[in-house]
């Protein structure tokens, strides 16, 4: 029982972890990393300043507490203090993976479905590079506050990754696949997967030619629309970039509107996958935000402090990476909402133009940048020859403007692998993806 000190809000977060990461490289075991640690992030808040302290002896919870709260100002009014106000006294456990716990699988198991996963690039001559991982991790959070928080709660994710390189002549090409569970048992083939990815990559790198770019209509992938969406409007909606700053805060002015009456994008912590998670690391209870509804900017993520500033209230998005750090505001699963279009339709409708299937990387706040691996161009409303573009750029706000359809299907497998980064933080566990979305106008080049 911790004896949390009085005058003070403070709280801390048990983290117990399993892990394991193996990585076969040009068909050689080169990796084999098996963790399981139990360690604390403790926090005190005075009303002025966070006073932090990390730990991988949870013995030493209760020093650690009492080390932090010498150094803090007590306030007999803390509970009434605009932050600690925002947090909840959430009890109770949601423990969904007490079974089914990625440590009762036996490695040989894990190395097995490494192996099979890996067969088809062992098959395939030609290839200039090849890789596949198998990574799972359980992380099981234990959460208590001055305010009598007590929560257990856990989350888990598996995945097989292939990487490779193939080429033609002098033209390169790096491509990827993976598929992810949350148990073992539920992991599924990759094989299928990546041998199209296989067969689709070494097609495109023997007929692509560099595009004739310009500004052209563009129908982004789910992958490509979900990067789309983390990367250039995800972060803008991170409440603590836009403290301080007058000109974010007025151009994410609650109401505006910024595109069609079709456009809706939201960050939802339920949706199973790499960014659930049934509370933050505040205690607050995950949920869906939205933040465009109906063409117009609706939310922004908050954790406590910047909802405190704002005058608004936490949204369930104080994450962080690890027991290393504090929580600031995070994505979870990131993406636009489907709409009614057919994904042939959305191609039929584009005279002249470009489809953009596989993504290498994406970047950008106010202007973005998307650095797409394979792409078509669309030519009389079919899918023509690939071809090969450096990047698609524009204005994040102009963009969402010129939405003019989404399909009906929705895929929020993402890209596998990596995370997200965020000042020192990386990489943090998110989902993303989305339907299909044709852009009536993007720079290609």
């Amino acid at each position: 029982m911790l004896g949390f000190p009085r005058g003070l809000y403070s709280d801390v977060r048990i983290e117990e972890v399993w892990s394991t990461t193996a990585g076969l490289v040009l068909g050689r075991l080169e990796q084999y990393v098996s963790r399981h640690y139990r360690a604390a992030f403790i926090r005190v808040w005075d009303g002025v300043r966070w006073y932090y302290a990390s730990t991988s002896s949870v013995d030493s919870i209760q020093s650690e507490l009492d080390s932090l709260a010498s150094m803090a100002s007590r306030q007999d009014g803390i509970t009434d203090d605009p932050v600690v106000r925002r947090f909840r006294g959430n009890k109770g456990k949601t423990l969904l993976f007490e079974s089914d716990h990625v440590s009762d699988v036996p490695s040989r198991d894990k190395l097995d479905r490494l192996r099979a996963s890996a067969e088809p690039m062992e098959r395939r001559s030609g290839l200039t590079d090849r890789r596949c991982y198998y990574v799972d991790n359980h992380k099981r959070k234990t959460f208590l506050s001055s305010l009598g928080a007590d929560l257990e709660f856990d989350r888990q994710t598996l995945l097989l990754v292939a990487a490779f390189e193939t080429s033609h002549g002098s033209s390169r090409l790096q491509e990827s696949c993976h598929v992810g569970a949350r148990t073992f048992g539920d992991l599924p083939d990759l094989v299928p997967a990546l041998e199209n990815r296989l067969e689709e990559a070494s097609e495109f790198v023997r007929g692509s030619k560099p595009v004739d770019g310009g500004r052209m209509p563009v129908i982004l992938s789910p992958m490509a629309a979900g990067i789309f969406a983390h990367e250039s409007f995800g972060h803008k909606s991170e409440a603590d970039f836009m403290l301080g700053d007058e000109a974010a805060l007025a151009e994410w002015a609650i109401g505006r509107p910024v595109g069609s009456g079709d456009l809706n994008i939201v960050d939802d912590g339920t949706v199973p996958g790499p960014g659930y998670n049934a509370f933050d690391d505040e205690g607050t209870a995950s949920g869906r935000t939205w933040l465009i509804r109906d063409g117009r900017l609706a939310g922004r993520l908050h954790s406590a402090v910047t909802a405190a500033a704002l005058g608004e209230e936490p949204t369930g998005n104080a994450r962080s990476i690890s027991f290393e750090y504090e929580p600031i505001p995070r994505m979870t699963t990131t993406f636009i909402l489907p709409g009614r279009d057919t994904v042939g339709g959305l191609v039929s409708g584009i005279d002249d133009g470009l489809f953009v299937k596989t993504v290498k990387h994406g970047s950008g706040l106010s202007t973005f940048t998307l650095a797409p691996s394979m792409s078509w161009r669309i030519r009389g409303g079919r899918l023509a020859e690939p071809v090969g573009v450096s990047v698609i750029t524009g204005s994040v706000m102009e963009t969402l403007g010129l939405i003019d359809g989404l399909s009906d299907t929705l895929d929020l497998e993402g890209a596998g692998g990596g995370g997200c980064g965020k000042m020192e933080q990386y990489p943090l566990p998110v989902g993303f993806g989305g339907p299909f979305v044709r852009v009536g106008a993007m720079e290609v080049r």
